[in-house]
């Protein structure tokens, strides 16, 4: 995506968001809130990884970092995409997830690149359980979204495979590290609960 399409791209967003068509009223508001905090989660994941890259990138982590942060962009865009084709409302917290996925991310990694990859470790992990739940529910629904299936379980496999790649890079080993994830994970779910409505 090139800058100028990465700038429009929000503001036509919020116009076709006033307007109707078959599709936006036919989503069901589970569907919507489904997009909303998963453009949420993305928009977050997207800004950990420049975070981490910020600190991390001229270092040995930089490739792998810079490898997850692309699958992230590619996450955020899709989501961008969904959100514009059924007319859903983003959520209004959305600078505060850029903010605050690029504080996480960049405050990590100057505990080390091991405290890093325990940050990726604990967020994904909530992640997937969180992408696992979603696709439980479409599967109740009686017309499946076989875009939206299709998507969050690509999705999902994507963040599980951050996750591994984290415990991989040695995350285990960072400085009080069951102490740190479970703040996170915390952090995570709560953002989770919040967007979905915000």
């Amino acid at each position: 995506m090139n800058k100028s399409s990465a700038k429009i791209r929000p503001m036509l967003t919020f116009v076709r968001h006033f307007t109707t068509d078959p599709v936006s009223s036919n989503c069901p508001v589970k569907v919507k809130s489904m997009i909303r905090v998963d453009l949420a989660g993305e928009t977050g994941a997207d800004n950990i990884y420049a975070g981490q890259m910020a600190v991390l990138g001229n270092s040995e982590y930089g490739p792998k970092i810079q490898e997850m942060w692309e699958q992230e962009k590619y996450h955020k865009a899709k989501f961008e995409e969904l959100i514009s084709t059924y007319r859903v409302r983003p959520s209004l917290l959305n600078p505060l997830w850029k903010a605050a996925g690029f504080a996480l991310g960049a405050g990590t990694a100057l505990l080390g690149p091991k405290a890093a990859m325990a940050c990726t470790v604990a967020v994904e992990s909530v992640i997937v359980e969180h992408y696992n739940d979603q696709l439980r529910e479409l599967m109740t629904e009686e017309k499946i979204d076989e875009e939206l299936l299709s998507t969050i379980r690509k999705f999902r496999d994507d963040e599980q495979e951050h996750h591994d790649t984290g415990i991989q890079y040695k995350a285990e080993e960072a400085f009080l590290y069951e102490y740190l994830t479970k703040i996170i994970k915390t952090g995570s779910k709560c953002a989770i609960a919040v967007a979905k409505v915000v």
